[in-house]
Order: structure tokens, then C-alpha cells, then sequence
């Protein structure tokens, strides 16, 4: 019983873990273990500002496709005739098609931008881990602050 308990202490001692971070230290020789992170902990894990505005490039991007045959069909409209011009018109006169315009607005411009972002880090240019959080931050401002611009002109108030 006294061997198996010194086993178990020994066992716990041999690892410290650090659960913020997801990664366990082995104490004898430094060296970092990765762990797993489970379904409960993605909600507290902390992505970076880079991976967020990863994420939403890929999800703007998912939208931009899926959003492709409603944005042929508003073309086609505003062009065939003057009739389904204002058939058009009508139509983006409603609340629910000028969410999803809007919704498509930020899909393109967020997108935009951070494809701009990562074309100069292709180049090698701030890719230190200062650098590429502020300008995951500067993509994500800029971002929403054109589509609070477009949106102001999508709804009429200018």
C-alpha cells in the first residue's frame, strides 16, 4: 500500500499541467507535452486574434459561395428590363433581403481585407506574433467599419 501511494505521488508530481494554455511540462526533462483539448473546453479556450480572423475569412468565404445563386439572381434582374428593375428595386425594399445583402456586404469586404492581409504576410511582413495580432485586429475594424458605411447607405441613411 505505502509503494503504491509513493507510485501516485511520484505520478502526480512527474507532470505539471497547465490548463490554460492545454499543455503539460515534464518535470524531469522540461519538455512540453501537448494535450488534447475536449468539446467542453473549446468554449473557454482562448484563439488568438489571428485565428478568429482566420476563421471568419473561411466563413466569409463559405458565405460569399453559398450566397453566389441569390447575387446572380439580383443581377439578372437589374438588368433584363425596366420592369424587373423595379421588381428589384422592390424586392431589396424589404428588411429580411437587406439583412442578407448587408450580411453579404461583410462576408465580401471581410474577406477582401483579410485576403489582403495574408497576401502581405506571404511576402514575410509582420509575421512576428506583435505584428499579426494588431493587424488581425486592424482587419477585423476595418472590416466592420466598411460595412457600417455600406450598411448606412443600404438602409437609406445617406
Amino acid at each position: 500500500m505505502l509503494r503504491q501511494t509513493k507510485q501516485s505521488h511520484l505520478l502526480r508530481n512527474l507532470f505539471e499541467v497547465c490548463l490554460e494554455d492545454h499543455v503539460a511540462i515534464d518535470s524531469k526533462n522540461g519538455a512540453v507535452i501537448y494535450r488534447n483539448i475536449g468539446l467542453g473546453d473549446i468554449a473557454r479556450y482562448r484563439l488568438p486574434w489571428a485565428g478568429k480572423v482566420s476563421i471568419l475569412h473561411r466563413a466569409s468565404g463559405a458565405l460569399m459561395f453559398l450566397l453566389l445563386p441569390f447575387v446572380l439572381y439580383l443581377f439578372e434582374q437589374s438588368l433584363t428590363s425596366e420592369i424587373s428593375f423595379a421588381k428589384f428595386s422592390a424586392l431589396l425594399s424589404n428588411g429580411f433581403a437587406k439583412v442578407v445583402v448587408l450580411a453579404l456586404i461583410w462576408a465580401y469586404l471581410h474577406h477582401f481585407c483579410a485576403g489582403v492581409r495574408y497576401l502581405i504576410l506571404d511576402l514575410h511582413i509582420g509575421i512576428d506574433k506583435a505584428s499579426a495580432s494588431k493587424s488581425a485586429v486592424s482587419v477585423l475594424i476595418v472590416s466592420l467599419l466598411l460595412t457600417v458605411v455600406f450598411g448606412a447607405k443600404l438602409f437609406g441613411l445617406f
